[in-house]
């Protein structure tokens, strides 16, 4: 089974728990600290909350997001929101495909 790690808030954590993937809950301060140890724990796949994502220095997080292993992606928490407004397209600006 891959070793899937969800990071975000403790509601949309308790569903990932629910589904067997290990969850982190890290204190919004500490959100670059939690993806880089998800990172170099092992983990296949890490979806990071949106709200999270917005506090990852964007050079930190685009780096992580074009790395082939562990991928990385962003979910939405449990009501849908989170996904910052910007970020779809300071991605597609860092990898050239949009300016």
């Amino acid at each position: 089974m891959a070793n899937i790690v969800y990071i975000g808030d403790e509601a949309t954590a308790a569903g990932f728990r629910l589904a067997g993937v290990h969850t982190l809950v890290p204190d919004p301060a500490d959100a670059s600290a939690t993806l880089r140890r998800a990172a170099t724990d092992g983990a296949e796949l890490i979806l990071l909350s949106g709200r999270l994502a917005a506090l990852v220095p964007i050079d930190e997080l685009e780096t992580a997001l074009v790395r082939e292993t562990p991928l990385l992606a962003i979910a939405s928490d449990v009501l849908g929101g989170g996904a910052p407004a910007d970020l779809a397209h300071e991605v597609r600006s860092a990898l050239g495909i949009e300016s």
